[in-house]
């Protein structure tokens, strides 16, 4: 509310940025998006609103730019909304991804997150949201832990690290190199 007001009393115009400055203004807008996604995706009591509001933004983002990474990052918040009914115990306890029903998995959140995240690898012009997202659709395409094709992950996650090397990416690399992908 106080933006608002600054803006409007400084008679600050509303100026959409041309397309040279849409790509450099992109992965901030994509963070923000991830940020939103993620609040919502731990948060159990307005959570899914949340996720809901941040997958209705990055379908509106790729309508406005049909950006490869843009693609990867609706595809990843799809990948993982789709797996929201079987994440938590009745109870609200945290259900470990191996240990999921995959039966409650939204079917059609998978489809349309696979094809986006498809799309946006055919374009070769990807980061780190499309890595995430295509490990997140190996893991929906299985149709359990013990059938996950856990080297394609490791690969997955070996690239993820060049283009984005930190601890949090590296950990679950470095578990699966010690644990199923051997």
């Amino acid at each position: 509310m106080r933006a608002k007001a600054v803006i409007h009393a400084k008679a600050i115009p509303y100026q959409v940025p041309v397309s040279q400055e849409l790509s450099g203004r992109l992965g901030a807008v994509l963070q923000v998006l991830y940020l939103i996604f993620n609040e919502g995706y731990s948060a159990e009591i307005a959570g899914a609103e949340l996720s809901r509001e941040a997958i209705r933004l990055g379908r509106l983002l790729l309508d406005l730019l049909q950006e490869p990474e843009g693609m990867g990052l609706l595809g990843l918040m799809l990948l993982q909304e789709s797996r929201r009914a079987a994440r938590t115990s009745p109870d609200g306890d945290l259900i470990l991804l191996e240990q999921q029903d995959r039966s409650l998995w939204n079917s059609d959140q998978i489809a349309e997150g696979i094809s986006l995240t498809e799309r946006a690898l055919a374009s070769h012009r990807f980061g780190a949201y499309t890595l995430q997202a295509a490990i997140a659709a190996v893991h929906a395409e299985s149709f359990s832990a013990d059938s996950t094709d856990w080297h394609q992950i490791t690969l997955l996650y070996d690239r993820l690290l060049r283009i984005q090397p930190n601890i949090v990416v590296n950990w679950p690399a470095a578990l699966n190199r010690g644990g199923r992908s051997q």
